[in-house]
């Protein structure tokens, strides 16, 4: 894959402990929109999902939310996005992130992230796409997971190829950098998927 047109930013609802993850959400919605690349994300107006968001706009740049509409019934999706996208579940809201997206990115986050993120990867590992796939690691945050997946690389979990599928930086601009370069490694599926989920058309 050589560029990138859209990229998807998984991340956190609560701005987190330290304010380096919303110093870290702010750098990376400029440089997406420095880079002009678009930004998919989950349409929330709350955290750092509305900090990447409101920098992403303020740098000059186009914000696509997805967002099912029980969230949309609690207030919590923002209001002054490029296009707003309400879906009826999670789902389908993970669905049209992947479709609308050229690749994916995980600012820090809980459960919702860290599962987001390791779905759409194992995606790629199935063949159902080949887009890369990145952690912003702020101040080592994804420190634990990284061990994690290298731990499952040697016990034989996970194969070199697909642990190659996962870029690491601290700096957004040098992921997007590398994103833009990557090219999914040659593998064979370990599982023969057979049809590709509903709505994940276009991948």
């Amino acid at each position: 894959m050589k560029g990138l047109k859209a990229v998807c930013v998984f991340c956190g609802s609560s701005f987190g402990a330290r304010p380096a993850y919303r110093e870290a959400a702010q750098a990376m919605g400029r440089a997406i929109a420095q880079k002009g690349i678009q930004l998919v994300y989950g349409g929330g107006n709350v955290g750092l999902m509305g900090v990447v968001a409101d920098a992403a706009l303020a740098a000059g740049g186009r914000v696509i939310g997805v967002i099912p509409e029980f969230l949309v019934q609690k207030e919590l999706a923002h209001k002054g996005l490029t296009e707003l996208h309400i879906v009826q579940s999670m789902h389908e809201r993970k669905a049209m992130m992947a479709m609308l997206s050229e690749g994916f990115i995980a600012l820090p986050g809980g459960f919702g992230t860290f599962e987001e993120f390791c779905e759409i990867l194992t995606w790629s590992q199935l063949k159902l796409h080949n887009k890369p796939h990145g952690l912003l690691n702020v101040e080592g945050y994804y420190d634990p997971l990284i061990r994690q997946f290298n731990q499952a690389l040697s016990e034989q979990f996970i194969s070199p190829a697909h642990r190659a599928m996962v870029l690491e930086e601290t700096d957004p601009l040098r992921l997007l950098e590398r994103m833009a370069e990557y090219e999914a490694p040659p593998m064979k599926k370990w599982i023969d998927s057979g049809a590709p989920e509903p709505g994940f058309s276009e991948l």
